[in-house]
């Protein structure tokens, strides 16, 4: 009732706008349009209805001020090209670094709900870049987001075009993309986007929803635009790469202003913010971990000693056993265990508790079959297969490893899964292998891994 209300308060206002603007003298149609759109780019709702010209060359000067244009006060030709170009609708004269009053959240648990999807793109594509738009945000203040699928949340997010509720209507294709409320009751908080753009989780074409949510997200949590040109608060929508994207410092420092944070915090880690990371390979030999999870469509490649620093260096092998966030790593003749960013206790262990004989000294390569929860290990020529759900050694193990693998001639030297294939590697070449047939599909280089 609260928001109906609100709805028809905003129309009424928007259309004693248009009769008060009536009264003034008919300019030439170009010059009109452009001074309207100058007023939506200029002033917010309560200012809108003031229609005193001095006063909008005032906001025009601290607009073209902003801006870093000469200030004439003018809607010359410059003015109007900045004010045009694709951005968001938030108006730009305010303190960039946060709303007036510096209204923010009061709690540091925050919900958020996706009310509809856009058609461009999957929608786990887009779950995945609100996601991963959140995250930069929590991993620099002490804010903590939880999607809820129904009811009332704090941060309410939609896709609509045209009107659609409140008084800052879409404007079509290009120009305004998006805007966001600050932190507050009712919409506050929430953030819309404009249906009729071209949204994508690439930056070659349309745009990057990634890039636009963390924009407004940044609106909802309290922060204005910013006028340092390569902040993400900074106004106008900029298409950059968004692998490990990160926050600018003026954007870290407007928000930790709000939110009282030192800069000193620590990134979150992904097991901090709910989700699971999946690790996919381990360059062991150098001491790196590639790195994958379900939210974030890029692949992280990061030091083992980043994730468990206790861990010796120099391991042999390494696997994930699927949703149970647990990472068991072979070096010599012994395992480790992790869970998270944990090492279990009672680690390390011999492998012969897996049930290997005496003879093996040390594992080549691991890898998990999540379809049928074995674990296969190479050792030499050949290789076992270990029951997760009974944590035993099967029987009829070893196995050469060319016998069932076909095409497969040599040791591996390491091992992964991904989306029904196992990827064997050996020295400079790849091997992809059905896991249901066990066949060989195709072999590739080492370094094109990533692509497949």
């Amino acid at each position: 009732r609260e928001t109906k209300m609100k709805t028809k308060i905003l129309l009424f206002l928007e259309l004693l706008y248009f009769i008060c603007s009536s009264a003034f003298p008919v300019a030439p149609e170009k010059e009109k349009e452009d001074m309207q759109f100058a007023k939506v780019r200029t002033m917010d709702r309560t200012e809108k209805m003031n229609i005193d010209l001095n006063h909008m060359a005032d906001k025009i000067r601290e607009m073209q001020s902003f801006f870093g244009l000469e200030v004439t006060g003018e809607l010359n030709q410059k003015t109007l090209e900045m004010m045009k170009q694709p951005r968001c609708g938030i108006p730009d004269i305010r303190s960039y670094s946060a709303f007036p009053h510096s209204p923010t959240w009061t709690k540091e648990d925050v919900t958020y709900r996706i009310l509809n999807y856009t058609p461009d793109m999957l929608q786990a594509d887009v779950d995945e870049a609100i996601a991963r738009a959140f995250q930069l945000w929590s991993s620099v203040t002490p804010l903590r987001f939880t999607r809820i699928y129904g009811g009332q949340a704090d941060i309410m997010i939609s896709f609509a075009a045209g009107f659609h509720g409140d008084f800052y209507s879409f404007d079509g294709p290009g120009g305004t993309l998006a805007h966001a409320y600050a932190p507050g009751s009712g919409i506050g908080g929430d953030a819309h986007f404009d249906e009729d753009e071209n949204w994508t989780k690439f930056t070659t074409y349309g745009y990057n929803l990634f890039l636009v949510a963390a924009h407004e997200l940044g609106h909802s949590l309290g922060l204005s635009h910013s006028n340092v040109f390569g902040a993400l608060m900074y106004p106008v929508y900029m298409a950059v790469d968004t692998r490990n994207y990160q926050l600018h410092q003026d954007d870290i420092n407007g928000i930790q202003a709000l939110y009282e944070t030192t800069p000193s915090k620590p990134p979150q880690r992904p097991d901090d913010l709910g989700f699971q990371v999946h690790f996919w390979a381990l360059d062991l030999l150098m001491n790196f971990v590639w790195r994958k999870s379900p939210y974030f469509s890029e692949i992280e490649h990061d030091t083992i000693f980043s994730f468990w620093p206790s861990l010796i260096a120099g391991f042999d092998a390494a696997y994930e056993v699927d949703k149970k966030d647990r990472v068991l790593f072979f070096k010599d003749g012994q395992y480790w265990a992790v869970s998270g960013y944990r090492i279990e206790p009672g680690f390390p262990k011999p492998i012969q508790n897996l049930g290997f004989p005496s003879s093996v000294r040390k594992i080549d390569a691991a890898v998990h079959d999540q379809s049928t929860k074995r674990t296969y290990f190479f050792v030499g020529n050949k290789y076992w297969s270990f029951n997760e759900n009974n944590q035993s050694m099967e029987r009829g193990y070893p196995r050469k490893i060319a016998a069932d693998f076909q095409g497969i001639g040599h040791p591996i030297d390491a091992a992964l899964q991904k989306n029904g294939y196992f990827y064997f590697f050996h020295g400079s070449n790849q091997y992809e292998v059905d896991i249901k047939r066990k066949k060989l599909i195709r072999i590739m280089k080492s370094n094109s891994w990533f692509n497949c």
